[in-house]
């Protein structure tokens, strides 16, 4: 294959600029999402495992839709579909006045996706703990918000950290889908240098070296808060 290769066009201040552009943005997209994924996915998933049946359903209705429409369609549903169904002047400021419109779209579509994603693991994690330990603290006068408080949610959330991380690191990837709704994140930016320049194979080998880093970079300090948060020979009771 006769290609000219010029990695040197990576550093040319504008489209290192465009790079350093991107990765910020997709710092901002995924933090952002991360927030809303990881306050909504616990009380979500807390609801799951409450005694009460409507708030379970409701609960679990809502990680069956999120978690089963897939991300890209809910994306161009907020972005293209709620403007057109909300009142019209609503509508028509989410459409022409809401400050950047692509990045809250993106930030609110991937965290509420995740948030199905992370009720799971809230839940898996609750009911890992297993019935022994409730029923010990029920028994000792505990309400079941105290029992949640200072019993289950403590454990349960040492129990999961290493699946948090997977889907830590997943909102980090998915976060390359807001380049179809327009905003320029590092996937978009990485393909704006390709058609700018014809260095594809440049530009989409900087952003996988980044999207590597920024996976290590959270590894690292997933491992650390993992083995920080071990409970020593700690095994789930029924």
């Amino acid at each position: 294959m006769d290609y000219n290769w010029n990695w040197g066009v990576l550093f040319q201040p504008e489209y290192f600029g465009w790079l350093v552009s991107g990765t910020l943005w997709t710092f901002a997209v995924a933090l952002a999402a991360w927030v809303i994924a990881l306050s909504i996915g616990v009380l979500v998933g807390v609801g799951r495992t409450l005694p009460s049946k409507p708030i379970a359903f409701i609960c679990t209705a809502y990680v069956e839709l999120f978690r089963n429409v897939p991300l890209l369609v809910q994306m161009f549903l907020w972005y293209f579909v709620m403007p057109e169904v909300v009142p019209e002047d609503v509508g028509r400021w989410m459409k022409r006045d809401m400050p950047n419109p692509e990045y809250v779209t993106a930030v609110i579509a991937l965290g509420l996706y995740t948030a199905s994603r992370v009720a799971e693991q809230v839940r898996a994690g609750i009911e890992s703990v297993g019935t022994s330990l409730t029923a010990a603290a029920y028994a000792n006068g505990f309400s079941i918000a105290q029992t949640y408080r200072y019993i289950l949610l403590p454990i349960s959330f040492r129990l999961i950290v290493p699946p948090l991380t997977s889907e830590f690191l997943t909102i980090f990837k998915n976060s390359s889908l807001a380049l179809t709704i327009g905003l320029l994140e590092l996937t978009a930016q990485s393909q704006q240098i390709a058609e700018y320049t014809f260095q594809g194979f440049e530009a989409y080998t900087a952003a996988t070296v980044i999207y590597v880093c920024i996976a290590l970079m959270a590894t690292a300090i997933a491992m650390l808060l993992e083995r920080y948060t071990r409970i020593p020979g700690y095994v789930g009771s029924k």
